[in-house]
């Protein structure tokens, strides 16, 4: 099986060889830049996961990712957050950008294996359903090759919106409590909370036009995709 390759970017040079040693120790290939600027140099398709430290000198984690995200050849490339800034809103900009996962300073090697590890899972392949295509008028969702066209159109969305997406399109009629969105969607090993999980369909909803209305929030339920 080839290896994972992972991205470092944190402007402590410590951290950087700590984590580096941990992940090569445990078979990943892993590199590190020690600032966003430095990243934005190399070869980003080749990474199969980002850890983005948010207060660097420069541009920012939170502003790294973002430009991760508007490049279409890595949008969909998992980013795990490490940062001091632990706060709820702090966390929820996280998810609102597109993180897979956030990691609070400090922290211990263990936990930061264990996040990658999880998020690194949800790369395998799903095994074969039969639908690996699954289209609701003109929205089309390709398991195969992770694409969403939206009436012909090319939806750029996150591994958590698309897996969400997916769910939902696959279970029409069938409403979800955000507690089974969790087990269904997220590694065991994440924590994941309500609010994550209604951030991440909020942001998925607005990249779907016009068949976000059929996805509705049933108030004291869940969440049910209602032709």
């Amino acid at each position: 099986m080839k290896q994972k390759k992972i991205l470092i970017v944190d402007d402590e040079q410590d951290l950087c060889d700590i984590l580096l040693f941990n992940l090569h120790a445990a078979d990943y290939q892993a590199d590190y830049a020690l600032s966003a600027e430095e990243a934005l140099t190399k070869d980003l398709s080749s990474y199969h996961l980002f850890l983005l430290d948010v207060m660097m000198t420069g541009m920012s984690g939170f502003d790294l990712a973002k430009a991760l995200k508007a490049q279409p050849s890595v949008a969909q490339t998992p980013i795990i957050f490490l940062t001091a800034k632990d706060t709820e809103a702090d966390l929820l900009r996280g998810f609102e950008i597109g993180a897979d996962d956030y990691i609070a300073k400090p922290f211990s090697v263990k936990e930061v294996m264990a996040r990658v590890k999880a998020v690194l899972n949800r790369l395998a392949p799903h095994e074969s359903t039969g639908q690996d295509i699954l289209t609701y008028e003109g929205l089309v969702i390709n398991h195969t090759n992770k694409t969403v066209m939206v009436d012909g159109e090319s939806a750029t969305l996150t591994k958590t919106e698309f897996e969400l997406l997916y769910l939902f399109l696959q279970n029409r009629g069938k409403v979800f409590t955000r507690q089974q969105v969790i087990d269904r969607v997220w590694p065991k090993e994440v924590i994941v909370t309500d609010r994550t999980v209604d951030v991440n369909i909020t942001r998925m909803r607005k990249k779907i036009g016009r068949y976000s209305m059929y996805l509705i929030a049933r108030q004291g339920y869940g969440y049910i995709f209602e032709e």
